[in-house]
């Protein structure tokens, strides 16, 4: 259990230092991660100043330790603790995955934008498309897992 405190924290930990690494740029960076095109994607780019898109890159560094700790503490939230043993047994053996399989896109998503914001990129258009599939999945999965704690928890006190 102290492991998946221990992990818990962590995910809050750099949650916090993430939103601090993004904070105040305009538009956001849940707006760059759903831009479809590259022409979305290079609008919101070229209106952040140098010192925002620095920001940006460096956050895909911090959010890359971030996606680690939730994979872990999905992991061990689901095979260390007794939380999901009242969902049905295929839904229960499916949750450990969940948070690790959302940090495998945001990975991919991670590596995509931080190519993508190196310099212009053109004529890419699936590049930029995979990158957006990836951060819905991503989004995805990481709602999912919380609906899945919700309906844990709402079966464990029936």
């Amino acid at each position: 259990m102290r492991a998946v405190l221990v992990a818990g924290l962590l995910v809050a930990a750099l949650t916090v230092v993430t939103l601090g690494c993004v904070a105040g740029l305009e538009p956001g960076m849940l707006v760059l991660q759903f831009a479809w095109t590259p022409r979305g994607f290079g609008e919101i780019i070229h209106l952040w100043p140098p010192e925002d898109l620095q920001r940006y890159r460096h956050h895909l560094l911090v959010d890359t330790v971030s996606l680690l700790a939730y994979a872990r503490f999905g992991w061990l939230l689901a095979t260390r603790t007794a939380l999901f043993r009242p969902l049905p047994g295929a839904v229960a053996r499916y949750v450990p995955r969940v948070l690790p399989l959302a940090a495998v896109f945001d990975a991919v998503e991670n590596a995509l934008h931080a190519w993508l914001t190196e310099m212009p990129r053109f004529g890419l258009d699936g590049v930029y498309l995979l990158s957006t599939v990836c951060s819905t999945f991503k989004w995805a999965l990481l709602f999912g897992f919380g609906v899945l704690v919700l309906w844990a928890l709402a079966r464990a006190e029936d």
